[in-house]
């Protein structure tokens, strides 16, 4: 058997490696030297609406590479937080890629992107009461019956708060967790974002986040507006992971232990060997504090 062929081998009997080793973005730029060389890596994750196509090139290297590779599934335009019913098409697209593909988890935003027909690129944010909280557990009870599965739901990453919001985000997040038996997707980024902008802290933020219902870590790079009258950490994607989204990755491991984790890049995209890098110095933080934890415990 030949050296690549024992590569690819290796890859595909770790299904397991969702759990123990940290995955990157899965980037049309990237599928060749993926095929071609095999890396080793957890994992790769797509978004869904990149791939809901019967026909083309995405389908058709998503399929090769899902032979050797677990895949995630991260929703992008579902709407979860938008006041218009879902839309019950898309939502069956979505589903017919979770059927085919089999991902380890499927995932969606804490946000909302369209309002009946309109459509808008980007992910708005939701105010934090009673009203919201029981249309966003409607619209994940609607999901996790047509996929037949339970989702992860993102924490946002937000530039102000609501003036109506009557509860906290992470009491927000906590109690639908509990109302739907949905998982969450604990964005650290997003939390050093929020927390920047909010003028909160992103320690005690992390403190009080519902860890034991975490299925799914990202970490990915942002960008500073140095506005001079309201500086603001923007959600770009598009730069390595800053070393305060480091620090809070380990408190976060510390609190929760270990949790399967992506590094989220979609611009400025490097070379797939820089992407490998971060996702072996995440594996590297990973195992440190997994000996923490066992050297406490054997204390």
């Amino acid at each position: 058997m030949s050296c690549l062929a024992n590569k690819a081998e290796g890859a595909l009997s770790a299904s397991s490696g969702f759990l123990s080793r940290t995955g990157i973005s899965l980037k049309p730029v990237y599928y060749q030297t993926i095929l071609t060389d095999f890396p080793e890596i957890g994992f790769f994750e797509i978004h869904a609406e990149n791939y809901l196509s019967k026909g083309g090139p995405a389908p058709y290297f998503l399929a090769q590479i899902r032979e050797h590779y677990p895949i995630t599934v991260h929703g992008v335009g579902l709407s979860i937080g938008g006041e218009s019913p879902l839309d019950v098409d898309h939502l069956e697209r979505v589903a017919t890629l979770v059927e085919t593909v089999q991902p380890e988890v499927f995932s969606e935003h804490l946000a909302w992107s369209s309002h009946y027909s309109q459509y808008l690129n980007d992910l708005l944010p939701v105010p934090y009461d009673q009203a919201t909280l029981d249309r966003v557990c409607r619209h994940i009870d609607q999901v996790q019956e047509r996929l037949q599965r339970p989702m992860l739901l993102e924490n946002p990453s937000t530039y102000f708060e609501f003036a109506r919001s009557n509860m906290s985000e992470v009491e927000f997040l906590s109690t639908i967790a509990k109302r739907t038996g949905c998982g969450l997707l604990l964005d650290v980024n997003n939390v050093e974002v929020s927390c920047f902008n909010r003028r909160g802290n992103p320690y005690e933020y992390l403190n009080a986040f519902p860890m034991d219902a975490v299925g799914q870590i990202h970490l990915a790079g942002h960008t500073m507006d140095t506005n001079q009258e309201l500086p603001l950490k923007i959600d770009s994607h598009d730069d390595t992971v800053s070393q305060n989204v480091w620090g809070l990755y380990q408190h976060t491991l510390r609190l929760a232990g270990d949790v399967p984790t992506l590094i989220e890049r979609d611009g400025n995209l490097p070379s797939i060997t820089e992407l490998l890098k971060e996702a072996q110095f995440a594996d590297e933080i990973r195992q440190a504090v997994i000996q923490e934890r066992h050297h406490e415990l054997a204390l």
